[in-house]
């Protein structure tokens, strides 16, 4: 039996088997059916699907994070900075939060005005579009002391540079600190 997942976004991607330039294996994930399908996650990989839905094979990454900590994240974004749509990713020793690219109050007021078109059926079909890109992280510097950097995204630098917010410090305290300026215009003032 072929090996698919199916991504936050409805969409199902196959694993395939390929060879690299050495002749060695090479696995990703494709929306197509056809090639060499593979069964099961090889031995030392997993799937990785990113904050905008694309899928990929990787090789298994340790995760340094805690559920714990995710979830002090998740908690200043819903309670600080009260968002409706954003993304987390997890990846190593980072938390990265993402927020949509468009503004989904904008579309629903456009696509709203169709009269046909029921409100939570749009609501879901709008979220399956958005795009987003990463706004603040948090790294993890020292595991014995879980303390943490803070760093958000900087506007200005095409390359997507970050800058350093703060001193290294306990996660509890940097999420209160800086997650409630996540979507407001104060969030550009942070330097």
């Amino acid at each position: 039996m072929k090996t698919k997942y199916t991504n936050y976004k409805g969409e199902t991607y196959y694993l395939h088997k390929g060879k690299t330039k050495k002749g060695g294996p090479q696995y990703f994930f494709s929306k197509k059916e056809e090639g060499e399908p593979v069964e099961g996650i090889p031995k030392g990989y997993e799937i990785y699907e990113n904050p905008n839905g694309r899928v990929f094979l990787r090789k298994f990454v340790p995760k340094e994070i805690t559920q714990e900590e995710v979830s002090i994240v998740e908690n200043g974004i819903r309670h600080l900075a009260k968002l409706a749509n954003y993304k987390i990713d997890v990846n190593g020793k980072t938390i990265t939060i993402y927020s949509p690219d468009q503004e989904i109050d904008d579309l629903r007021r456009y696509f709203g005005s169709l009269s046909l078109i029921n409100r939570s059926l749009l609501d879901d079909s709008l979220k399956s579009v958005l795009s987003y890109s990463p706004m603040m992280r948090f790294i993890l510097i020292s595991g014995k002391g879980r303390k943490f950097r803070v760093e958000r995204v900087h506007s200005m630098d095409a390359q997507g540079g970050w800058l350093l917010l703060d001193e290294p410090n306990d996660l509890p305290r940097l999420v209160r600190k800086y997650c409630r300026h996540l979507g407001k215009d104060s969030f550009y003032e942070l330097i």
